[in-house]
């Protein structure tokens, strides 16, 4: 099937056509049910009628041969035969108690077997004439009922198949016609190109059923114009901090190949090189475990360890760098968690080293473990120095960030990834990053999600 093909099956299912039939099939099921209930009750009420108009008939012959009997068969037959001539609607037979025929209308006006007559049968006690019984049957005429009633039932069945089609054309145009903002969104929607990321669907006319589509619609593309913008951001960023390390590499190189070289010079040359590599495959493992924390990636949790634990261990591996800066650090409080324990310990410590950067010589740090509910773990790294802008508090967690220069000591040996690896470690484990600074003092942590035993 070509894609043309497809387009016109999918223009083949039309909502305004499906909803247009599918309510003029409910309109023509309504309107026949009631259309038959009505005619039903008019057929009965016709009968009724028949069969009254019958007995009274039937009643008037039975009372005529009663009173005639006395004076001979031949005066039962007169009687009947003018009878008969005063009623063409009605056509009687009389017979014998044996079986023969005493009398019989001419022949009827009507069809006496059609469907449009009502047919009956009486009996009437003779004695001493005719066997001691006639037997008669009287055919009443009921045609012009028939032909009414009739019409009646095509116009009832013309009313619902009207009324049916009527309606659901109606209901087509009503649809189509609301489905105009529908078409003008899909209008917008082609306008929008990776140049116009920030253009909004805008309802002429706002509708209640549509404004919730068009508002989630708006702020997906708030998101993605978020991350557009975020990305070339990023790949500008990560084009900046590869630049120096590689302009280094091959300003190094150059040289050495520029001369000749003694081989301790070579070999200050290849370990000054190499530093720069190992930074670079530092912040590409960096990038590489960001970028998989961006797909899902979950942390994996073992048994309940002890947070404080795991810090102790974390200042031990900084122990040298805290000397440096004549730094103390104290523990408050502890948890018994289920972690992913190298992650944690990852984010500790570039929150440790983070700290130990800014840090006022001579301060104290502080690694503060608090559970404030039962499904949450939070740990967060304080110290005493030059404060966060709050202009830069939010996007300290960013990728390549760095806050300002006052904060920027030692900058050199950091690539600006450390936070945005702390919060990537947070979202693995269902929390958050978290972040204050007033005063001198600055907080910097995250939280754990703790999973349910």
């Amino acid at each position: 099937m070509t894609a043309k093909d497809a387009c016109a099956t999918v223009h083949e299912h039309s909502i305004s056509k499906r909803l247009s039939w599918l309510v003029a099939l409910q309109t023509f099921v309504g309107l026949g049910l009631l259309c038959a209930g009505l005619f039903a009750f008019t057929y009965m009420k016709y009968e009724r009628k028949h069969l009254e108009q019958w007995e009274v008939k039937a009643t008037i012959a039975q009372e005529i041969v009663r009173n005639t009997v006395k004076h001979g068969e031949a005066a039962v037959v007169e009687k009947m035969a003018y009878y008969a001539a005063r009623r063409p609607d009605t056509y009687l037979v009389l017979w014998r108690a044996d079986g023969s025929e005493l009398y019989r209308d001419a022949r009827p006006a009507f069809d006496t077997e059609g469907d449009g007559v009502r047919k009956g049968s009486f009996q009437i006690e003779t004695p001493g004439l005719a066997g001691g019984r006639i037997d008669g049957t009287m055919i009443l005429d009921c045609g012009q009922d028939s032909a009414m009633l009739a019409g009646i039932a095509l116009a009832l069945l013309g009313t619902a198949l009207g009324g049916g089609l009527g309606v659901g054309w109606l209901v087509f145009r009503t649809v189509k016609r609301g489905l105009e903002p529908m078409n003008d969104l899909a209008v917008q929607t082609r306008a929008i190109d990776a140049n116009r990321l920030g253009q909004r669907l805008k309802l002429a006319r706002p509708a209640q059923e549509l404004q919730p589509a068009v508002d989630q619609f708006n702020a997906l593309m708030g998101r993605l114009e978020r991350a557009y913008v975020q990305l070339e951001s990023f790949n500008a960023d990560v084009a900046h901090e590869l630049r120096t390390p590689l302009a280094a590499l091959i300003g190094h190189t150059e040289l050495a190949l520029s001369r000749e070289r003694s081989a301790a010079a070579l070999r200050d040359t290849l370990s000054s090189n190499l530093e720069e590599l190992m930074r670079l495959s530092a912040m590409v493992n960096d990038m590489l475990f960001l970028a998989s924390a961006d797909r899902g990636a979950q942390a994996r949790r073992g048994e309940p360890v002890s947070l404080a634990g795991l810090a102790r261990q974390v200042i031990e591996f900084h122990e040298a760098a805290l000397d440096d800066a004549a730094l103390q650090v104290r523990i408050d409080g502890d948890a018994q968690v289920p972690v992913d324990e190298p992650l944690v310990k990852r984010a500790l410590s570039n929150l440790i080293g983070n700290a130990t950067r800014y840090a006022r010589p001579g301060s104290e740090l502080a690694v503060h473990i608090a559970q404030p509910a039962a499904d949450e773990v939070r740990i967060e790294v304080e110290n005493s120095g030059p404060a966060i802008g709050p202009e830069a508090l939010p996007r300290i967690f960013d990728r390549f960030f760095r806050a300002d220069e006052a904060r920027c000591t030692a900058q050199g040996a950091h690539h600006g990834l450390g936070l945005a690896i702390v919060a990537a470690i947070a979202r693995m484990h269902r929390g958050q990053p978290l972040a204050a600074s007033t005063d001198g003092c600055t907080r910097v942590g995250f939280s754990l999600g703790v999973q349910a035993a």
